[in-house]
Order: C-alpha cells, then structure tokens, then sequence
C-alpha cells in the first residue's frame, strides 16, 4: 500500500516533486494508518455486540459523557441481581455442613486403621557381654538352641585367675594362725592387745582377697538369665575378646509381644485389657491382648505406641515377624461422637 501511493505521487507529479516532500508524506502516511485500523477493528466489535454504540472516531478530543443508563455503575459493571447475596451465604453454610457430617465417627475410625502393622518382639530379650578380658575356652550353646535358666554357654579360660585365688587363700591361712597365735599369748600375759588388734586386722584383709579372687573366677563362666533361645553367638572358642564385649544374645519365646503404631486419636478408645487379633503374613490369625499404651504421641508422626501380649501358645511365631492388627468392629465404652444433622437440629428462635 505504501508504495503503490508513493509510485502514485511520483508519477503523478511529472517527477518534479522534491523527493524530501515525497518522504514527508510517506511517513504521514504511516502515522494515519494505524488510526484507521483502530477505527475499523471498534466499528466491526460494536457490530457483534448487539446495542453497543460505535466509538467515536480518535481525533484528539475528548467525547461528551452522555446520560448514565438507569442501574449503570461508573464502572460499567453490571448491578448485583436482588438477593444474590443470600444464595452465596447459604451455600458457603452448607458446604460447612456437609465438611461436618462427612466427619467419622470414632467406631469408623478404629474401623479405618486396621491396617496398622504389628512386630513380634520377644518378652524377654538380653545381649550378654564378658564382665571380663580373655580367651574363650568353650562354646557350650549352638544357634537357636534352647537353654534353661542358670545353664551354662560359654566358658573363659581362667588359668591365672584360679591361681591368684590359691595365692590369696594362702595368705589368709596365715593370717589367720598369726590372728589365732596372738590371741593364746595375749592369755598368757606376752602380747599385748595391739599386736591381737593388728594381727586381726591381716587376718580380715586376707580374707577380702579371698572373696575378690572367688568374684573374678565367677565371670570364668557365662550363664543364662532366664529360660530362652540363643538367637546370636558373637564369639568362637579360642578367641580373644576384651571387656565389655558382646558374647552371645538370648531371647524368650515362651512369651512374645505385639508392638504397634496406632493413630494418635485412637487413645480415647483402645483401653489395657482389650482384646485385638493379629493377621500374620501366612494368614493365621492369633489373638492377643493389650497391655500397655504409651503416655504420649509422637510428634511429628502422630502415632501412639501400643503393646499387646499374644494369648495361649502362638504356634509359629518369632520374633521379627510382621502382621497386621484387626480391631473390634465395637469397642465397649467408647466415646462415639455422632453425626450432626441439620434437619433434626432445632430451629433458633
């Protein structure tokens, strides 16, 4: 377009215009032509909207307002319909409803968490350790053997502590002849009462070694606390461990445990005594009994620590094995919270 006009003022000149006057109105013509364009696009929008006015052409002067329509804000924004507030308000009330009456009821929350995972731990549980430094001598136990309380499982070579008593009941033996000598002078009239006052005395510090000797040689030997099962040996025969050291780990399977996490708004219905059943991985199902609750929830997990005794013998089960708890589907004296319902409420007046 804009060469077509300027070939047009060129060759309609005769060629005789200045070529600075033809630029001059190039570029008047460039400067009218987005006007137009904007003139043309708000006539075509005032067409497709039915009732709308055309604008007035961008002349550089600004348009007497005319009369406000009658509901018209300064905005140009359309007026709230009567009583289009109302419907808003209750909508918001009722939504808030629904939120309450979806709410679940504790039954239905102890119906929710049956899926909480339950550990079998063993009721009685020790790691033994050597109260002593040496070489094991011998091995009494095997893995998984079971072992009474008091029976011996392991043995330390106590060659040197054995002598050391020897030597410290020597030495009491004469203490106490030098106690018994003093005492028959002391009758006679040849020694005086300090000599028997310190030869006591020797007499008792010898038999404090005596007494130390015999506790060292009682470490010599590692026996079982209680009834169980070795469930670790740590150590071989003919190894050398040092004080402190982890020996043998012994576990009670005659009586096992439940352990579980349960949601922290369980604590108002699950009560000591209570029964549940445990789901184990096989499919058998075992009941146990709670016996204990945690006396506080886990902060940042929400989880309250549960633990449950297994009722009867629990054929098949260890410890470290996983299953799932089943709680009643009614727990007796819990504190059911019921559904709010909006029609049954009373009207305010």
């Amino acid at each position: 377009m804009f060469l077509y006009k300027y070939h047009f003022c060129k060759y309609s000149m005769g060629g005789m215009v200045n070529k600075s006057l033809i630029l001059s109105i190039v570029m008047l013509l460039a400067a009218v032509a987005p006007l137009s364009a904007q003139q043309s696009s708000s006539g075509a929008a005032a067409k497709a909207v039915p009732g709308a006015q055309p604008s007035a052409p961008q002349t550089g002067r600004t348009a007497p307002a005319g009369p406000a329509r009658p509901g018209a804000s300064a905005t140009g924004a359309a007026p709230a319909a009567p009583g289009s507030g109302a419907p808003s308000q209750s909508s918001s009330g009722g939504s808030s409803r629904l939120a309450a009456d979806s709410r679940p009821s504790y039954t239905e929350q102890v119906q929710a968490s049956e899926d909480v995972s339950v550990l079998v731990v063993a009721g009685q549980e020790t790691t033994l350790s050597g109260q002593m430094a040496g070489r094991i001598l011998r091995v009494r136990v095997g893995l998984g053997e079971a072992v009474a309380a008091g029976a011996p499982l392991l043995e330390f070579d106590c060659s040197e502590q054995e002598a050391q008593l020897q030597a410290a009941v020597a030495e009491y033996r004469a203490a106490r002849e030098t106690h018994l000598t003093k005492l028959r002078l002391q009758a006679l009239g040849a020694a005086g009462e300090l000599e028997v006052t310190v030869a006591a005395a020797a007499a008792d510090k010898a038999k404090s070694q005596v007494d130390l000797r015999e506790s060292q040689i009682a470490y010599c030997r590692i026996a079982a606390p209680f009834a169980g099962r070795v469930a670790r040996l740590r150590v071989k025969p003919s190894e050398s461990v040092t004080l402190g050291q982890p020996l043998v780990e012994l576990v009670n399977t005659d009586s096992l445990k439940a352990q579980m996490f349960v949601p922290g708004f369980l604590v108002r219905t699950l009560r000591p005594g209570m029964f549940i059943q445990v789901r184990m991985e096989d499919g058998r199902v075992h009941r146990a009994r709670i016996v204990k609750l945690n006396s506080r929830v886990e902060g940042v997990s929400q989880q309250l620590e549960v633990e449950g005794l297994f009722e009867g013998t629990a054929v098949g089960l260890l410890p470290g094995m996983v299953g799932t708890a089943i709680f009643p589907r009614s727990i007796p004296g819990a504190a059911i919270v019921p559904k709010s319902n909006p029609a049954s409420a009373p009207a305010k007046k």
